[in-house]
């Protein structure tokens, strides 16, 4: 059968550009999924110039009928959950548990931006001065836009639409090239709810579509999830063109394991976060740094753990850990380890040339630890966004904490302990923006801002909860005064 062509989505319709077409390809067998359009320039102006044009009628709209939307876009969601978790294993390669995982976390988004009428309140004092009130009251900015990665097709686009169209504003999506078919199905179930024509548009493409959403004036906010240099391009290019900017870059995200932890939970937790998604996530653990005595106790639980992980394809219910991405993906990450053996670093358990019976077209890599001869090493440093996990022991938590700090990355870090005072040194001095506590991937509700730190965020307002609010929405500050004589006119 011939695959199906994508196509994309603006003022209600969808529609189909000329022009180049991308593979979209399993990762798992290589079969060929869809072909998706690069989009120009002139197709990003056509589907920003349907969402200008609805936005008039849109920011109208009172919240409380908005959200009523957003109760519907819930509602198909769950009804087609199965189908979607499907569809997000077929193009990403995640386990169907993972693909389970991310999609509800994406629904719950949906679910917190259904508070707008509350969340999006403004603020008022009566007489700042005699007769004189002041009040701030929240407006819609126009056209926003985001750009998605490969790795969560379903969770992080719910990040930014439910949130962006709440406030009253238009939004586009421009998903990764690489996974385009879960938005695809997504926006085939909002084009079912009614929303009126341009609210929402979806345009795929690779970097000329990218560059063309930075450069569009009618634009007014952009946010991206990808990796730190990309991320720091797009803050670049968008905020240069006097945009709103809010871009998630990389991560290398250590997890400090105390001499007094619980060995079993904390070997289980590091497993899920070091290789859960294959590794492919902004909050998986990538460094595990156990602490003096730590080092006999929690290392070789983890190698059996990390040899026993059953890899393979994500629709199998046994399977704990899919495919990466792309073959080009897997000889980064087998040249990545390569070179770390080539700098010191000793091979624990080598995940290298991995194959899969029934999948050997699959991009598999299998879960692989390396112990580095110092923190600063290379695999140390480098986000590998694969499954690998680097063990850096360290003498003292003062070690460990400060390993932490020197990192160029500030994503997430954890501490596995059952000391309160280890635990609240290490929150209070961490430098990253997502801690755990004896937690292994600490992904904030959709009611918490994702934060992050230092060269894994470039911008001021995150995604999600109260942030996204403010990103969402401009202040306007009204002061009045209505004098006493004014009044016997009425």
């Amino acid at each position: 059968m011939e695959p199906e062509i994508l196509s994309n989505y603006m003022g209600g319709r969808w529609h189909t550009p000329g022009g180049s077409q991308a593979d979209v390809r399993n990762p798992a067998n290589g079969d060929l999924l869809a072909r998706v359009p690069m989009s120009s320039a002139s197709d990003v102006n056509d589907v920003v110039d349907a969402a200008s044009r609805a936005f008039e009628g849109w920011r109208r709209t009172p919240p409380t009928e908005r959200i009523q939307y957003l109760f519907a876009f819930k509602q198909k969601l769950d009804e087609h959950f199965e189908e979607i978790a499907r569809i997000i294993v077929m193009e990403c390669g995640k386990t169907i548990g993972e693909a389970r995982g991310e999609l509800r976390r994406g629904v719950e988004n949906v679910e917190v931006a259904t508070g707008i009428p509350s969340m999006a309140m403004g603020y008022n004092v009566e007489d700042i001065a005699s007769g004189i009130d002041e009040m701030m009251i929240r407006q819609p900015l126009g056209v926003m836009a985001a750009i998605t990665p490969f790795n969560f097709p379903g969770m992080i686009p719910l990040w930014f639409l439910p949130y962006a169209i709440a406030c009253g504003n238009c939004f586009v999506l421009k998903p990764s090239e690489r996974v385009p078919m879960t938005m695809h199905r997504v926006f085939e179930l909002l084009d079912q709810i009614g929303l009126p024509p341009g609210v929402v548009s979806l345009v795929n493409g690779g970097k000329e579509t990218v560059d063309a959403l930075l450069d569009h004036p009618d634009v007014r906010g952009i946010s991206f999830v990808g990796s730190s240099p990309v991320a720091k391009y797009v803050y670049s290019r968008a905020a240069a063109s006097g945009k709103r900017v809010q871009c998630q870059g990389g991560a290398k995200n250590p997890i400090i394991v105390m001499p007094d932890a619980d060995v079993d939970m904390t070997v289980k937790l590091t497993m899920d976060s070091a290789f859960g998604c294959a590794g492919q996530r902004c909050l998986a653990a990538s460094i595990a740094v156990p602490v003096g005595e730590a080092r006999e106790q929690f290392t070789p639980k983890l190698l059996e753990a990390a040899a026993a992980r059953r890899v393979g394809y994500g629709l199998e219910e046994q399977s704990e850990m899919g495919p990466v991405i792309t073959a080009d993906s897997r000889r980064r990450i087998e040249g990545l380890i390569d070179r770390g053996v080539s700098s010191g670093a000793k091979l624990l358990v080598d995940g290298r040339q991995a194959s899969v019976k029934g999948f050997e077209q699959g991009h598999f890599v299998k879960p692989t630890v390396v112990e580095l001869p110092q923190v600063d090493s290379e695999l140390a440093t480098i986000e590998i966004f694969g499954p690998v996990l680097s063990v850096c022991p360290t003498n003292t938590l003062d070690d460990a904490i400060e390993a932490v700090n020197a990192s160029a990355f500030g994503n997430m870090a954890c501490i596995f302990t059952s000391s309160g005072a280890a635990a609240r040194k290490f929150r209070y001095e961490a430098k990253a923006g997502n801690i755990g506590i004896n937690i292994g991937v600490a992904a904030p509700m959709a009611f918490f801002p994702f934060s992050g730190w230092k060269g894994s965020f470039f911008g001021d307002l995150h995604a999600q909860g109260r942030d996204a609010i403010e990103f969402y929405t401009d202040k306007k500050i009204v002061v009045e005064r209505w004098p006493r004589e004014w009044s016997r006119h009425f």
